[in-house]
């Protein structure tokens, strides 16, 4: 809005000129006659119209009065007879709202509203599962022993933590072998926060698995029901428990994402038929189990596929039926043995150096299976020095071979005393050479 700057001027006033003087004799009254009457009448009949239209004017420019008060209505008798019934509406759960304190009457009927809620009723599965496998979790540190002081005393410094899980109740422990690799001793510590010293019983790098033992009382250890891992399927729901970042005892949850993956051990061996899944797993989570909705072990966790160090998603776990293979036998003999031919391969690098396809055989155990079977090694011609190569091997049983993880798969699939058709190219030729497996120590 603009308001201007001009200002309204005074009315000026000017004095009227007096009126003429007149003289009484100037005014003549009028004459009383009839038609003077009528006109006066109409008149007055005239004024009275126009009061009464001011009056209505007036009436109807105030505002209206409000009515009095009436009765209350009543409903009718039809509609008295007939309650008018609302649906019933849901409560909303809402995932980040704070839990209701509920006291007298509510505290009865909790349990039974946790029974109805099909959301609840996942949790406290979830939960009911947690409270029974995490007694047999256990939290696992590495120890470096040194010498310090001057009187020279054993030091046990920690190295590294991980997790591991109870195998039965005669003590014995199941982890990774690379949680343990690398320490001179470890502790284990049970859910009642019990530490106990533990001493290694046997691992198998080629598995990735170490088994140790403590001397705590049956009562403390609550072993794990173990499942199976050939009929699992992608999809499948899967809980981890284990100590990421030293955090002890956490659950997370997930799926399987994938099966029969392939990673490789520490020893540089693959380990075939791995799970993949993603259920948060962070260092510390090694060692620890995999489980089923069940409860069941169906993996030990491993490993995870991370740019960062941290789960992204992607974890690998060992799958139980690896596990229910290789720890009896830790157990019994500190060591697993696997069927093998007796060679030793070449490395993948000097294959491609090479530019062959297949797997070259370097060496022959004297008295192995395969110096049995008549397969030949790499070796040097001692007149010319020229290297002259061994058998390549092309084929297992019409099953071809790229790399030695193709040999270590299928030899896996077989029991000592098996006899396998070994393909090998020899020269300019291609030759099947039967050769009975025998007995290796899986490093």
């Amino acid at each position: 809005m603009s308001f201007s700057n001009t200002m309204s001027s005074p009315t000026s006033r000017t004095s009227a000129p007096p009126p003429s003087a007149t003289s009484s004799s100037d005014l003549k009254h009028a004459p009383s006659t009839p038609r003077a009457l009528l006109v006066s009448a109409l008149l007055l009949s005239l004024g009275a119209l126009a009061i009464s239209l001011a009056a209505l004017g007036l009436s109807l420019y105030r505002a209206p009065q409000a009515n009095p008060p009436s009765a209350p209505l009543e409903p009718t008798a039809a509609a008295a007879a007939t309650p008018v019934s609302l649906p019933a509406v849901a409560p909303i759960t809402r995932a980040d709202a704070a839990p209701v304190e509920a006291s007298g009457a509510a505290d009865a009927v909790d349990a039974d509203s946790n029974a109805r809620n099909p959301a609840l009723g996942n949790e406290a599965h979830t939960i009911a599962l947690f409270h029974r496998t995490e007694p047999a979790v256990v939290y696992i540190t590495s120890l470096d022993v040194r010498l310090g002081g001057y009187k020279r005393d054993a030091l046990e410094i920690p190295r590294g933590t991980g997790s591991g899980f109870v195998w039965d109740t005669e003590g014995h422990i199941v982890t990774n072998f690379h949680v343990v690799r690398e320490g001179g001793a470890a502790r284990v510590t049970l859910s009642d926060g019990s530490v106990w010293p533990a001493r290694l019983v046997g691992y198998a790098a080629d598995y990735d698995t170490a088994v140790l033992k403590i001397d705590a009382p049956a009562n403390l250890l609550s072993a794990l029901a173990i499942g199976t891992s050939h009929d699992l399927s992608v999809g499948q729901e899967v809980l981890a428990i284990g100590n990421p970042f030293g955090l002890d005892h956490s659950l997370s949850r997930g799926i399987i994402s994938g099966l029969s993956r392939e990673i490789r051990s520490v020893s540089g061996r693959p380990i075939q038929g791995v799970i993949q899944t993603d259920a948060a797993i962070n260092p510390g989570n090694s060692g620890g189990p995999l489980l089923d909705s069940s409860g069941r072990l169906v993996g030990m966790n491993t490993a995870i596929y991370s740019p960062s160090g941290a789960s992204a998603g992607i974890g690998f776990a060992i799958p139980v039926d690896i596990i229910s293979r290789v720890v009896p036998q830790l157990i019994t003999s500190g060591r697993v043995v696997r069927p093998q031919l007796g060679v030793t391969i070449a490395e993948r690098e000097l294959q491609e150096r090479l530019g062959v396809d297949g797997v070259l055989v370097m060496q022959v155990g004297e008295g192995t299976p395969a110096a049995r079977a008549g397969l030949r090694a790499t070796r040097r011609d001692p007149q010319t020095g020229a290297t002259a190569l061994g058998d390549l091997i092309v084929a297992i049983d019409g099953e071809p071979v790229h790399a030695p993880r193709d040999v270590y798969r299928l030899l896996d699939a077989h029991e000592i005393g098996d006899t396998v058709q070994v393909s090998v190219k020899r020269a300019t030729e291609t030759v099947d050479v039967p050769v009975t497996l025998g007995a290796g120590v899986s490093r």
